[in-house]
């Protein structure tokens, strides 16, 4: 894997990456690869699918929650199975 080496960041700068690794339990480089990733839009796969995902799921439209079967009677039936 390469290696990238970023000299003369600003103390500020490096303070908040530093906060943000520790608040999302990860380590800087950890950290700046996710913010990497995020900033050049290379996720955008996963949020497409996940979108339509989402637009599928409301489209679907539940008349009434009176034509759902019972959960307890799916659950019985999936566990006599």
């Amino acid at each position: 894997m390469p290696l990238l080496q970023v000299r003369d960041i600003p103390e500020d700068l490096y303070e908040e990456l530093s906060r943000v690794a520790k608040q999302d339990n990860r380590s800087i480089a950890q950290e700046t690869i996710v913010l990497l990733r995020a900033a050049l839009n290379l996720d955008t796969e996963k949020r497409k699918r996940r979108r339509a995902f989402l637009d599928e799921a409301r489209d679907l439209i539940v008349e009434s929650p009176d034509d759902l079967p019972d959960p307890a009677i799916l659950l019985r039936e999936d566990r006599n199975r």
